[in-house]
């Protein structure tokens, strides 16, 4: 198949951040609603993350970690990227209050790369607080952009922390259960592209972080990428039904691609 015409794909990393729900309940994970005018997933509602930088390889080819250098910097994009655009540190060896996570959220956004910042923090990266969870690779020829996303999960515990929006991409940020999320969605109050709806499918399975943990570390990430088949008649945009999602395939009708 010729592939000259289509985009190269841009390695990403994004997080599934937890915290322990106020009133007891189900676990809550952290949403951002991506600016309107963003090519991609624009309006939509998704999880933290963003594209791999060189300055994210370059801190990980310094490491000495049981890591690939490709994991580790995709794993050092997710710990960056959750900074930047909430305010929330992740991956990190030490405690961190809230002053501390403004004033490295300012250094990364005045450097803008996380090296600078662990060094003025004093801070040691802690990557395997990072759980693997996923990873997804889309293709739409109608995008000019392909991304190939390794999906995180983090835990913050009680969730005890100010957050702070990058108001150049994002335009909120919100804690949610990952069915009641589903369900605004249901009800058009919030926007999801197909990937995320799959995930959220699957994290509403999890009564904790814990099990769902336990669940990514039971089944091995492998990239998943949708297709197009017919069912009962119907275009569907499927995924493999042996990846650990509950749900396989949506009507592409009903499927915001991006």
């Amino acid at each position: 198949m010729d592939t000259s015409d289509q985009p190269a794909s841009i390695p990403a990393a994004t997080v599934v951040v937890f915290r322990r729900a106020p009133d007891g309940g189900a676990p809550q994970i952290l949403m951002v609603t991506r600016d309107r005018a963003m090519s991609f997933a624009g309006g939509m509602a998704v999880f933290p993350g963003g594209r791999v930088d060189p300055e994210d390889y370059a801190l990980a080819e310094t490491l000495g970690t049981a890591f690939d250098l490709d994991e580790a910097a995709h794993r050092i994009a997710a710990v960056r990227e959750t900074l930047e655009e909430t305010g929330l540190v992740i991956g990190i060896a030490e405690g961190a209050t809230d002053a501390h996570a403004r004033e490295a959220r300012a250094l990364l956004l005045e450097q803008g790369a996380l090296a600078p910042v662990l060094e003025a923090m004093g801070w040691t990266l802690a990557l395997d607080a990072l759980v693997p969870f996923a990873r997804w690779h889309p293709k739409n020829e109608r995008l000019p952009r392909v991304f190939d996303t390794r999906f995180y999960l983090a835990d913050l515990g009680t969730g005890a922390v100010e957050l702070e929006i990058d108001a150049t991409e994002n335009t909120h940020l919100f804690w949610s259960g990952a069915a009641e999320a589903l369900e605004a969605a249901e009800r058009g109050d919030l926007s999801v592209i197909y990937p995320t709806r799959r995930n959220l499918e699957r994290l509403a399975q999890f009564a904790s972080f814990e099990e769902a943990r336990a669940h990514a570390e039971a089944i091995p990430v492998r990239t998943i990428t949708p297709w197009m088949e017919e069912r009962g008649g119907e275009r569907w945009l499927a995924i493999p039904a042996d990846a650990g999602y509950p749900v396989d395939g949506e009507p592409l009708t009903s499927a915001h691609r991006a």
